[in-house]
C-alpha cells in the first residue's frame, strides 16, 4: 500500500455515524432526521448536508468528546495507509470562539493525536463562512493565539455562496501575521471567480476543492504557474452534485494542465468513501497507477503545513521500495 497524505479533512465531518449515535445515546440527545434507516448520515444536497453536519455536532460538547473523536478519526485514516493528515478544526464548535475554551479543546485533540504513533496530525483552524466575517475574527484570534507546531494553518469552510472571499481578509491577515499558512474553500460552488478571489484577495497558497477553476483557462494557467495547490475531494464533489459522475470530474484535466492536485475525502462517512476508495476510483476512471498516486502524495507532502523535519520524514516514506 502506498502511504498517503491527506490535506482536506473536517474533524467533525469525519466522525463515524456510530460514534455520533453513541454520544447521542449517552447524553439523551434526540438526533431524529440525522440518520438513515441503515445508520448512515441522511441528507440531500449541500444545504441539508450543512444542517445535518451541524446537528451531529451538537453532541460534541466538550474536550473529552473531541479527544475521543480524534482517536476514532485517526484510527480510520491509518486503516487507509494515511501517514499524515491535516484536520480542519473550528473554534465555533470547540468552545464557541472563546480562546480559553479553545485551548482546552485543542490540547485534548493534540494529546489524542500524539498517542497514535503511526500517523502525524496537524490542525488548520477554520472559520465558518456562513457565520459571517465578524464571527470569523474570533476564529482567527483563536488560531493566532495557539499557532505553533500543532496548529499550523488557517482556513475557511461553510457555505461558499455567502459573501465573498475578500469579506474575510481581516481574519486571514491576522492569521498570516501569526505565522499560519493559509487555505480556503473555493471553486466548489462559487465558480472560477471564487478561486480568483481566494488567491487575489486572501493570498492563500492552497485552495480547498478549487475544481471549478477548470472553467477558466486563464485561471488554470495562473494556478499552474504560481504552484497553488488544490485540495481535491472527488467523491465529495460527486456525492453533493458538483459534478454528475466521476467521469465528469476535472481532476485529471487539471493535473494534465500542470496544476498541483492532491486527493482528500472531505467528510468521508457522509459521502460513503475512504481515501483508498478515492484512489481506486481514480484508477478506474482515469487510469491512475502507482506512479501517479505516489506523485500526488509527494505533492501533498510538499504542500503540507508542517515543519521541514516532518516533511522530510514523509517524503522518505513515500520513496518507492528499492
Amino acid at each position: 500500500m502506498i502511504p498517503k497524505v491527506e490535506l482536506h479533512l473536517h474533524i467533525e465531518g469525519a466522525a463515524p455515524p456510530a460514534f455520533i449515535r453513541g454520544l447521542a445515546q449517552e447524553k439523551g440527545v434526540n438526533l431524529d432526521g440525522v440518520f438513515s434507516e441503515d445508520g448512515s448520515y441522511r441528507f440531500e444536497g449541500f444545504t441539508q448536508f450543512l444542517r445535518v453536519y451541524e446537528a451531529a455536532c451538537t453532541v460534541l460538547t466538550g474536550p473529552e468528546e473531541f479527544a475521543r473523536l480524534t482517536t476514532a478519526v485517526l484510527e480510520r485514516s491509518m486503516e487507509q495507509g494515511v501517514i499524515y493528515t491535516e484536520a480542519f478544526l473550528s473554534p465555533d464548535f470547540c468552545g464557541g470562539g472563546d480562546v480559553g475554551a479553545w485551548r482546552e479543546y485543542m490540547h485534548a485533540m493534540r494529546e489524542a493525536a500524539s498517542r497514535q504513533p503511526d500517523i502525524e496530525m496537524r490542525g488548520i483552524v477554520t472559520c465558518i463562512r456562513h457565520f459571517g466575517p465578524e464571527q470569523a475574527k474570533t476564529a482567527a484570534l483563536c488560531a493566532a493565539e495557539t499557532a505553533g507546531d500543532f496548529i499550523t494553518g488557517f482556513g475557511m469552510g461553510g457555505d461558499e455562496t455567502q459573501g465573498t472571499q475578500g469579506d474575510f481578509a481581516y481574519s486571514f491577515d491576522m492569521a498570516r501575521e501569526a505565522g499560519l499558512r493559509l487555505t480556503t474553500h473555493a471553486g466548489e460552488w462559487g465558480g472560477a471567480e471564487s478561486v480568483w478571489q481566494a488567491v487575489r484577495d486572501l493570498g492563500v497558497e492552497r485552495v480547498g476543492h478549487g475544481v471549478q477553476a477548470i472553467d477558466d483557462p486563464a485561471l488554470v494557467d495562473h494556478l499552474a504557474e504560481r504552484g497553488i495547490v488544490l485540495e481535491v475531494c472527488p467523491g465529495s464533489n460527486v456525492a453533493l452534485g458538483v459534478y454528475p459522475d466521476w467521469r465528469s470530474h476535472p481532476i485529471e484535466k487539471l493535473r494534465e494542465r500542470g496544476v498541483k492536485v492532491t486527493v482528500s475525502t472531505d467528510d468521508p462517512p457522509f459521502f460513503h468513501t475512504t481515501l483508498g476508495a478515492e484512489y481506486d476510483l481514480l484508477g478506474h476512471h482515469f487510469g491512475w497507477e502507482d506512479e501517479i498516486i505516489r506523485e500526488v502524495n509527494i505533492t501533498a507532502a510538499n504542500a503540507a503545513f508542517c515543519d521541514d523535519a516532518t516533511r522530510e520524514t514523509l517524503l522518505k516514506k513515500l520513496e518507492p521500495a528499492s
